[in-house]
């Protein structure tokens, strides 16, 4: 058996991917308790899901593995984040499940418009729908049209939000993925996009909006990092 063979073999055994999937979610879990968070402007969005009213709720991918506890659901609420089939995004996705979310999983063989109707369903039923605007692919910190096309047909708000701490680790992928480190400080930043989405957006109106969503989540992330004296990782500027 090759290298590669025994790789992917290792890679595609379920009981080795339960046991990474549960011990990633341990970690996230214990990092985060052992942590000192400082949580703002999300009360707005904590009110909504309270009272039983979906949100989209928008992270840049490189901060998305702190999503669960940026998410302050009450017991009973739902959300659900879109997940990639690939390898990782598979194991992202079921830490996500560990840590109390659903998941969609997106294929090349599933249509856009069945995937779409999917998470609409989803909504409708008062889950509310994670995403990473740049996921799962990139690049970094360049947003997709998604979350504005999913605001203009389900008709629900749409939140930034970001986390940022003192100590974490960065892994070599292509947002620099964060992972966080316990015993450490840190702060969950959170604000409305409030923007109107026409009902039959121009392709010139629609790239405005996907430009003011992208510098929305820019802003809050930024916002995270300043409050802890930390500069900003932002690769466009």
């Amino acid at each position: 058996m090759s290298l590669k063979s025994l790789r992917k073999k290792i890679a595609n055994n379920p009981r080795l991917n339960s046991a990474v999937e549960g011990l990633f979610a341990h970690y996230v879990r214990f990092a985060f308790r052992t942590s000192r968070f400082d949580r703002t402007g999300c009360a707005e969005m904590d009110a909504c899901v309270a009272r039983g009213e979906p949100v989209i709720f928008v992270v840049w991918h490189q901060r998305l593995i702190m999503a669960p506890f940026m998410f302050n659901a009450p017991e009973g609420a739902r959300i659900c984040a879109l997940t990639s089939a690939a390898r990782a995004g598979r194991l992202a996705g079921q830490i996500l499940v560990r840590l109390g979310w659903e998941t969609i999983p997106m294929s090349s063989h599933k249509r856009h418009v069945t995937l779409s109707r999917e998470v609409l369903k989803r909504i409708k039923q008062g889950c509310s729908i994670g995403i990473a605007a740049d996921g799962p692919r990139g690049p970094a910190r360049v947003s997709s049209t998604v979350p504005i096309i999913w605001a203009r047909t389900s008709g629900a708000r749409v939140f930034t939000v970001a986390f940022a701490q003192k100590r974490v680790i960065r892994f070599p992928t292509w947002d620099k993925q964060m992972l966080p480190l316990p015993f450490s400080r840190g702060v969950i930043t959170c604000a409305e996009w409030t923007d109107a989405v026409p009902r039959k957006p121009s392709e010139e109106q629609m790239e405005t909006l996907r430009l003011s969503i992208e510098s929305a989540l820019d802003n809050i992330t930024d916002a995270a990092d300043t409050a802890l004296g930390k500069p900003s990782e932002n690769p466009n500027h």
